[in-house]
């Protein structure tokens, strides 16, 4: 318990001793040593780093998750030592949408086919952004955030260790230089006492040199303690400028984490281009009236190439397979017939369907219509078609 008291009062004694000096230093009372340029270059290379490794971590977590809501979340679950739990991003949840939509209008549909094409595409869209996130995080977030909460955390410590080591220099030379004052001090008092005093006693003597005497070993125990605060400074000193020019491979392997990050990021997009290139392609096939609805009468796509419907007037020669019994009897049944699709065509109206080559309808006969023109449906559609577009299955 003697031994805890002690050391208590030691480091409280030691605690005051540097909250003066610095102190002092603040109100220019005291002097201050400084380090040498080459640390000070160090030291400010070190801060430089931490900020703007902090500042890249930040925006690369805006980049990968621009939700802060989210990011907040996901940091909870770290504190937490707690997987974070799998949930669908925004191209996910968007393909997922479409591809619902695609079915409740039916696949067969030209705009159902055409958005379950685009959802597929969006969920392949999301799952590359996921495993970009996942590399990024993996291989540039975590050596950063290891650099700062691990290398720099240490270089704190031991400039922190330097600046008190510092104070207890400093404040040692300012013992030593009050020490060095008292004894010259001494030294002028005692020669005039002497010179001038009529008591020349034994008593005399003996007073005098004890008070020179304690004087002189304040002197020795101030230099004693100079030089153990000087070695121990110099010592923190190079422990500390080694770990500062560990800065430069640092540096080295953020720049390896860099291009592991450009790498990841040329990667991800050159993989969304080919999934975007290939619907882009599957939707160039698709009728005008449902790739350029936004556009005007006349203008065309400029990434897509939409085939232009026949007028009417001149539609293609009917196959042969039209002028058999078959269309006779359809005509004459009023009944209902699968036909396949020979060629894409653009409905001229709204009262005409759209038609994608290759797809089967159903079509009848009305009463009244065109010879040339049977009544079409697919799904919920309905609407005139071209006999020469068809082919009547048996």
């Amino acid at each position: 318990m003697e031994f805890n008291v002690r050391r208590l009062a030691a480091d409280a004694s030691t605690f005051l001793s540097r909250a003066v000096q610095f102190t002092e230093e603040k109100f220019g009372q005291a002097e201050k040593t400084e380090l040498d340029a080459h640390l000070e270059t160090l030291l400010s290379r070190a801060e430089s780093t931490k900020h703007w490794t902090e500042k890249i971590m930040k925006q690369t977590e805006v980049l990968l998750q621009p939700n802060p809501n989210v990011r907040m979340e996901e940091f909870l679950y770290e504190m937490l030592d707690k997987k974070v739990p799998m949930r669908a991003n925004n191209h996910e949840l968007l393909g997922e949408s479409m591809i619902d939509s695609g079915h409740e209008f039916g696949p067969g549909t030209a705009y159902g086919s055409a958005l379950i094409k685009c959802g597929e595409t969006e969920k392949l869209l999301g799952s590359a952004e996921k495993e970009f996130i996942q590399s990024s995080a993996i291989n540039f977030l975590t050596p950063f955030r290891n650099y700062i909460e691990g290398d720099f955390k240490t270089i704190s410590k031991e400039r922190k260790l330097l600046q008190n080591k510092r104070l207890d220099l400093d404040a040692a030379k300012n013992r030593l230089k009050k020490a060095r004052v008292a004894d010259a001090r001494s030294a002028v008092s005692i020669t005039h006492t002497h010179t001038h005093t009529e008591c020349n006693n034994q008593l005399f003597y003996s007073s005098s040199g004890i008070f020179s005497l304690t004087i002189h070993s304040d002197l020795q125990l101030a230099e004693t303690e100079l030089r153990i605060a000087q070695s121990e400074f110099d010592r923190q000193a190079e422990i500390t400028k080694l770990l500062l020019e560990g800065i430069s491979s640092t540096h080295a392997h953020h720049l390896h984490c860099l291009n592991d990050f450009v790498d990841a990021q040329a990667a991800y997009y050159a993989q969304c281009y080919q999934y975007m290139v290939s619907v882009q392609k599957q939707l160039g096939s698709f009728p005008s009236t449902f790739s350029n609805n936004n556009q005007p009468a006349g203008s065309s796509s400029a990434s897509i190439s939409v085939p232009t419907a026949q007028p009417a007037a001149s539609l293609p020669a009917p196959p042969p397979s039209q002028t058999s019994p078959a269309l006779n009897e359809l005509r004459s049944t009023s009944g209902t017939r699968k036909a396949r699709v020979l060629y894409d065509y653009d409905a001229a109206s709204s009262s005409e369907l759209s038609l994608l080559a290759d797809e089967v309808i159903t079509v009848s006969s009305v009463p009244g219509m065109d010879s040339d023109w049977l009544m079409g449906q697919r799904g919920n559609q309905k609407g005139k078609v071209p006999i020469t577009y068809l082919e009547l299955l048996n």
